[in-house]
């Protein structure tokens, strides 16, 4: 996907064009990745209004991804919310993918950058359905990755970080190269972590099972959100360690993530997943995921940022 389609970018505190947002080629984040980001997302709602999801939860984790990595990001929860609501007014977007970046500047170019300044930048652009205009409702193929999910032991996985999807991009491309949509990727230890930008659910017997956040996944905002609107509307929500042929067994399997969102998997590997097409319990899961993000029904209020 090309991504400017935008105008304006927010970065360091103001408003800029899209194109004079730049940062010095030996900037530590570039020689190092040492940065921390976020994806979210802006949706219309029925009454024609503007609703950032979750954009609370996903700036405290920016935070937090930051604070690991003993990087002091200069701005408070609140002013980047409002920093957010200004790009997309003036980007004129109604719906929009939204990518918040923090990393460490130009300074020391060695392994601590304690004094280097912090660079932020929020962006905001249009961003279909990331693995493909037809996958939410048609599903997609993904393929069990040779590379294994980064360790806790070795990086700390649950910080969204920059230099951490090294290892995704890895998976991805394998995974393209080989013909599938995604990577299914397994911890050292052998059980399902997620894929290689979403989290992995599997549906058996009407029951949702996702690994926990000790298999080494992403602690995920949509996994969350996913895991509350099922036992709220009466299914049974396990956390467990899954194993690839457990998921092969699985009656449905389905992605999920801001860019994700709820996207069904219909095959792994070359395993026909249930019928070989979206499952019940995804779609319902689906319907109601997004009447609840474009406030067809009132609930989860906490959830929204209406502007």
């Amino acid at each position: 996907m090309s991504i400017p389609n935008a105008k304006f970018i927010w970065f360091n505190g103001r408003i800029v064009k899209f194109e004079d947002a730049k940062i010095h080629a030996l900037s530590h984040c570039v020689q190092y990745g040492s940065g921390v980001f976020e994806g979210m997302r802006c949706y219309e709602t029925h009454n024609k209004k503007r609703n950032i999801f979750r954009a609370v939860e996903h700036f405290r984790r920016f935070h937090q991804s930051a604070n690991t990595y003993y990087m002091k990001i200069p701005y408070s929860i609140d002013e980047l919310i409002e920093a957010t609501k200004s790009v997309i007014k003036e980007n004129d977007f109604k719906e929009c993918f939204i990518r918040p970046w923090a990393g460490f500047g130009l300074g020391a170019l060695g392994l601590n950058p304690k004094n280097n300044p912090v660079d932020v930048v929020i962006a905001a652009f249009y961003w279909g359905k990331y693995l493909g205009e037809d996958a939410l409702e048609k599903g997609i193929r993904a393929m069990t990755s040779s590379w294994s999910r980064i360790n806790q032991r070795i990086l700390p996985t649950t910080a969204k970080a920059s230099g951490h999807y090294l290892n995704s991009m890895l998976a991805k491309r394998e995974a393209l190269e080989r013909n599938f949509d995604e990577a299914i990727m397994l911890n050292i230890d052998g059980y399902v972590a997620e894929g290689s930008g979403e989290n992995i659910f599997m549906v058996k017997s009407n029951k949702i099972i996702t690994p926990p956040i000790s298999s080494g996944c992403l602690p995920g905002i949509t996994r969350d959100a996913v895991m509350q609107i099922a036992k709220k509307y009466g299914y049974q929500v396990y956390e467990e360690n899954l194993t690839r042929d457990m998921l092969y067994h699985a009656d449905e399997v389905f992605f999920t993530g801001n860019a994700a969102e709820i996207t069904p998997v219909v095959q792994i590997d070359h395993m026909r997943i249930g019928n070989g097409t979206p499952g019940n319990v995804t779609k319902d899961l689906q319907d109601k995921f997004f009447k609840i993000i474009r406030r067809e029904i009132d609930e989860f209020n906490e959830w929204m940022t209406i502007f």
